[in-house]
């Protein structure tokens, strides 16, 4: 059967190759067609162009690539009509997707279209999920109360997980490995992760920058460690040249994994690294900051007092946050300071990134697999 895949970002293209590995899993003759990431590369997939095009967020950063990515619309739809696909699988990235979507499903009414991570209309933006369900037939859902909002509005929508649930997580050899490689000894470190996108780094260096300084102070022995993409790694390494800790600029994917388990504790924007941090069961403080007036938009817009999905899953508060006006380099260093020293902090983060593990699904098959039998149910096929 033939798939075309559209990604728009690191996350998505995560997502899209668990995927195709359980499709081809399920289904032996899959051939895949799209725009997407490495990952998705290595598993079959020919992009149309790179996936960092498609790499920008905020209104007022959209706003000077508006004609550009318009005509990438454009030129996805009509090729993913040509393909004569079964399938149309959007995969996060909804200004973007949708559109596509919408452009196909007028083109093309015959080819089923699944979205791969469902709108957080319980955070903002309800009315999407009615204007959504003109051009999607099928949603799946990474978070377990998010099925209820799409068959509200009339569109099949399966649960299948998180696929941070089935990430491999570092030993105790793996983190003493990394520490010797990277001549850290027995020095603690916390790791700073300012984001995946150009925007979001040169955004928030600075003020990341400056709450290390405050929170190292007192602390010189701590060293600073910073996972990031390739293609970003010569521009941290640039924008934390003045920063303390003798930062280490990581962009090696297994070095990210003994790192996130070796860590005292972690300062990251906002988004699905919070995750990855909580199934590495690192305390974390979240920090994101916006254009003006991204900012004065999202927040008259939000319908949650919290972005981060630990404390969203767990109905807690347990992970602290500092966002727009309040990404401010001295709130961040206190919270910081207080997971350097508190015990209890400690462990009161960890409790709950233990419950969001449990209820996103760890324990069942792989979030891939249960999204690939998901999109064939839907398309009507059996599966083994």
């Amino acid at each position: 059967m033939r798939y075309f895949l559209v990604a728009g970002e690191p996350s998505g293209d995560r997502l899209g190759a668990a995927l195709m590995a359980g499709l081809k899993q399920l289904d032996p003759e899959a051939a895949f067609f799209g725009v997407g990431g490495p990952l998705m590369t290595a598993e079959g997939l020919t992009s149309l162009f790179p996936m960092q095009e498609l790499s920008v967020m905020g209104i007022a950063e959209v706003l000077p690539k508006y004609r550009q990515l318009r005509r990438r619309v454009i030129e996805t739809a009509h090729a993913a009509v040509a393909s004569d696909a079964a399938a149309l699988i959007t995969i996060d990235s909804p200004d973007f997707c949708l559109r596509v979507a919408k452009r196909v499903r007028a083109a093309a009414p015959k080819i089923r279209t699944i979205h791969y991570v469902a709108p957080s209309v319980w955070a903002w933006r309800p009315g999407r999920a009615v204007r959504m369900a003109r051009h999607i037939d099928q949603v799946l859902a990474l978070l377990p109360f998010e099925p209820p909002y799409m068959e509200a509005a009339g569109m099949r929508c399966d649960f299948v997980g998180h696929p941070v649930v089935a990430e491999k997580q570092a030993d105790a050899a793996a983190i003493a490995d990394f520490r010797a490689r990277h001549g850290l000894g027995d020095a603690p470190f916390v790791l700073v992760l300012p984001g995946s996108r150009r925007s979001e780094i040169a955004r928030l260096a600075a003020p990341f920058g400056a709450a290390l300084t405050l929170a190292l102070r007192a602390r010189p022995e701590y060293r600073v460690v910073v996972p990031t993409l390739a293609h970003l790694a010569d521009d941290l390494a640039g924008l934390t040249a003045d920063w303390p800790g003798r930062p280490i600029i990581l962009a090696q994917g297994a070095d990210k994994v003994a790192a996130f388990g070796g860590a005292q504790a972690a300062l990251a924007a906002s988004g699905t690294v919070s995750l990855e941090l909580a199934a590495a069961h690192t305390p974390m403080v979240i920090a994101y900051d916006l254009n003006w007036l991204s900012w004065k938009i999202m927040r008259r817009m939000a319908r949650i007092d919290t972005v981060t999905l630990v404390n969203l899953v767990t109905g807690s508060r347990a992970i602290p946050e500092f966002l727009g006006p309040d990404c401010t380099p001295a709130a961040i260093a206190t919270a910081l300071g207080q997971l350097f020293d508190d015990p209890a902090a400690r462990m009161a983060q960890q409790a709950a990134m233990a419950d969001t593990m449990q209820a996103l699904g760890q324990g069942d098959a792989p979030p891939g697999l249960r999204a690939a039998r998901a999109v064939l149910a839907g398309l009507g096929q059996a599966f083994a």
